[in-house]
């Protein structure tokens, strides 16, 4: 097996864009990051990621939503009276905000990397995924607590 200097030698020989070419190429458009392509694209996956995670919990919350008003409109339709707490509306719309306000984070997360990434001053997030990491934990035991308070009531 040759050595990995042998193989791009004879990658540059046969005109293959490796080697001597690329920097060329790099240094005309005034980058040295050889990597610039990679990483810009993994942001825009990483943005994508935030884009699904954002709409499934919109969506998440308009099932939330809906269902506490799908039971209402059933009990009052069997002729029960309706004994719901009512906040089922209330935690599906706030999921539904939450998942607007993940993706608008994750739009201002993308574009903030892209410039960090353009002027070589990248700094990965921190205060951003602390913040999301504990409303998310914060909403799923309000939820729990929810579930384990509707079932005492209604139950």
């Amino acid at each position: 097996m040759k050595p990995p200097a042998s193989r791009s030698r004879n990658a540059r020989e046969m005109g293959h864009p490796i080697g001597a070419g690329t920097k060329n190429a790099m240094a005309k458009n005034g980058n040295s990051n050889p990597n610039r392509a990679r990483d810009h694209l993994a942001n825009e996956r990483t943005f994508l990621a935030w884009v699904r995670t954002g709409a499934a919990i919109v969506v998440f919350g308009f099932a939330i939503g809906r269902f506490a008003i799908a039971m209402r409109q059933l009990t009052a339709l069997e002729g029960h009276p309706v004994r719901t707490a009512g906040m089922s509306v209330w935690m599906g719309s706030g999921a539904i905000v939450a998942g607007v306000a993940l993706v608008v984070a994750g739009l201002v997360r993308y574009r903030k990397t892209r410039v960090q990434l353009d002027s070589g001053t990248f700094e990965p997030a921190g205060f951003v995924l602390d913040l999301i990491t504990i409303l998310t934990v914060v909403f799923g035991l309000a939820l729990a607590g929810y579930l384990i308070y509707t079932e005492k009531v209604l139950g």
